[in-house]
């Protein structure tokens, strides 16, 4: 959850870094990794996440099929960077931070998840 959480706060900044008529590119960098890192840690860990509660499939739920999407994307992100296409990475680093971050943040808080068990009924 501290990598989710991490990633959710430093992605805005990272993106941040780029936009406007003043570009940051070493904050952008840091940024970028920091976040990376987190994605990954978030991703990695993820997998050793079981749910037996939801419908399933050896413990894991349809939202475990983010985890590949996740890791998938980033390598996409840093090919297309690697191939000089800055555009191509943007749009697939901001796709990533919204599908990633946002909507599987979001479903992990519906009210059967553990964790939306634990925050709706508090």
């Amino acid at each position: 959850m501290t990598f989710a959480l991490t990633a959710v706060a430093v992605g805005p900044v990272a993106l941040w870094t780029r936009l406007g008529a003043q570009v940051r590119p070493r904050w952008h960098r840091a940024f970028g990794y920091a976040w990376v890192t987190c994605m990954l840690g978030a991703a990695l860990s993820g997998l050793f996440i079981r749910d037996v509660r939801l419908p399933n499939l050896a413990g894991y739920t349809p939202i475990h099929l983010l985890i590949p999407v996740t890791l998938l994307s980033l390598w996409r992100a840093f090919h297309h960077l690697a191939q000089g296409n800055v555009r191509g990475h943007r749009l697939t680093m901001q796709w990533t931070y919204v599908m990633a971050c946002i909507v599987t943040g979001l479903f992990t808080l519906l009210p059967g998840r553990y964790l939306g068990r634990w925050l709706w009924s508090a």
